[in-house]
């Protein structure tokens, strides 16, 4: 589809040239002649372009620009001027013009400014995108839960992420620590500023001192340049240190240092260094039993402590385990492609019996691989890892029907499954069938068969 391109010029014969040009580039043109008729116009069409005189017979292209940075925000604005107008131009640019050309216009430097406008344009559009799909996938929305353990967390972590408060994450690993500290920074007021993680049990000690403080030449063999560590790089951000309790004592001191003083200094350098980024840290430890074994520093557990947010492992919470397995499917087959698109009542059954000791991490490793297995659109209890199918088999002994959870049966199993999310989405009957990925109506047939009377919110 060619690019729309609305073209403000109240002499005719001017606009006659720049319209030719214009189509002969392969640009879809609509001429406005008045300030008047080009507000009308920006308010029945869409343009990716504008190109506007700044003196026309009803007003100026200032008036042109200021309206359409109203109407059409993403259309990036040229003016023309002329030699003598260069001041206008200029209060144009500033007033958020992409550019201006000087007349009579050059043919060669107009398709010039046009594609970099276009580029522009197009940059900016893929930009918000991508910030629109950051801020879905780690919106609140985002994250995938229907039990009553993992929406008392989210309620903790809401509250908290609007403020500046330093927050401690503890869960064993692989329940999503980093994911619930991402969502902290994107709902919270640093969120244009750069979220900044690292594995502090990754590094040995000197290693993670320059990563996280910084370095200047000359300081140690091999730095032959000054470099920013991390707290520089999150000022006005968010900074993420994954399993702190790794660090050692010696840097331990250093990063209690840089919290209660707000600097840094870089390894080879006594300069102090201003930081204000905000620090979330996780751990999957006993941080309260390793501070009394004298392994780490009482005072910089509890400067880290100020808001502590526990995340139950996924055993503690079975009814999060079909929400997720439906969640990392749909997520698979758009890495992966595959045919299955369902679990198996069966398969359904050994994913919630089985205790994943490697939490939601190790679930969504098992869709994957399962998804690989299926041969069909059904994913089978035969098709999961060796493991969750022995789990299931443990469970239901020979001559038994197959149940769960204390002899639940599958039809329990679903029953408190929709129950639980139906609660967690506020007893809001969209909301609850969306998660569940059925209709409206199958929901409330479901919910009178489980004895609930009332209407469900729409």
């Amino acid at each position: 589809m060619a690019t729309k391109i609305l073209l403000v010029e109240d002499d005719a014969s001017q606009s006659a040239l720049l319209s030719i040009d214009l189509k002969r580039r392969g640009y879809e043109v609509t001429s406005a002649k008045s300030v008047a008729d080009a507000k009308h116009k920006l308010a029945g069409d869409g343009f990716e372009l504008i190109l506007s005189d700044l003196r026309l017979g009803d007003g100026d292209g200032l008036e042109v620009l200021a309206h359409a940075r109203r109407e059409q925000p993403d259309a990036e604005v040229i003016v023309l001027t002329g030699h003598g107008s260069i001041a206008a131009a200029v209060a144009a640019m500033k007033a958020g013009a992409f550019d201006f050309l000087t007349k009579p216009v050059e043919s060669e430097q107009l398709g010039m400014v046009l594609h970099k406008a276009l580029e522009h344009r197009n940059l900016l559009g893929e930009v918000k995108r991508l910030r629109e799909e950051v801020k879905g996938k780690y919106s609140f929305e985002g994250i995938v839960y229907a039990s009553p353990e993992m929406h008392k967390a989210l309620e903790l972590v809401k509250k908290v992420a609007a403020t500046e408060a330093t927050v401690l994450i503890q869960g064993e690993s692989g329940t999503g620590k980093e994911l619930i500290a991402r969502a902290i920074h994107e709902n919270s007021p640093r969120r244009s500023g750069a979220f900044v993680a690292i594995n502090c049990g990754a590094l040995p000690e000197g290693l993670l001192e320059s990563e996280l403080f910084g370095h200047v030449k000359g300081s140690f063999t091999g730095a032959d340049r000054n470099k920013r560590g991390l707290f520089e790089e999150a000022s006005g951000g968010t900074l993420f240190l994954d399993e702190i309790s790794e660090t050692t004592q010696a840097l331990q001191v250093k990063l209690l240092r840089a919290l209660q003083e707000g600097e840094v200094r870089r390894v080879g350098d006594n300069h102090p260094i201003k930081v204000s980024g905000r620090l979330v840290t996780a751990t999957n430890k006993d941080m309260a039993k390793l501070v009394k074994e004298g392994k780490f520093r009482e005072d910089l557990y509890y400067r880290l402590k100020v808001f502590p947010i526990v995340i139950p492992p996924l055993r503690d919470r079975v009814e999060d385990i079909l929400p997720l397995c439906e969640h990392f499917l749909r997520k698979a087959k758009k890495k992966m492609g595959g045919t299955a698109v369902r679990l198996a009542p069966e398969a359904a059954r050994a994913a919630q019996l089985y205790s994943w000791p490697g939490n939601v991490r190790e679930l969504e490793h098992a869709v994957e691989r399962a998804l690989i297995m299926a041969s069909g659109p059904t994913i089978l209890a035969e098709d999961l890892p060796p493991e969750v199918q022995a789990a299931a088999g443990e469970a239901a002994p020979a001559g038994h029907a197959a149940s769960g959870n204390g002899g639940d049966s599958l039809e329990d199993l679903e029953k408190r499954h929709i129950l639980a999310v139906y609660e967690s989405a506020g007893r809001n009957a969209a909301a609850a069938a969306k998660k569940l990925g059925i209709g409206r109506n199958t929901l409330w047939r479901k919910l009178k068969a489980f004895g609930v009377s009332e209407k469900p919110e729409k």
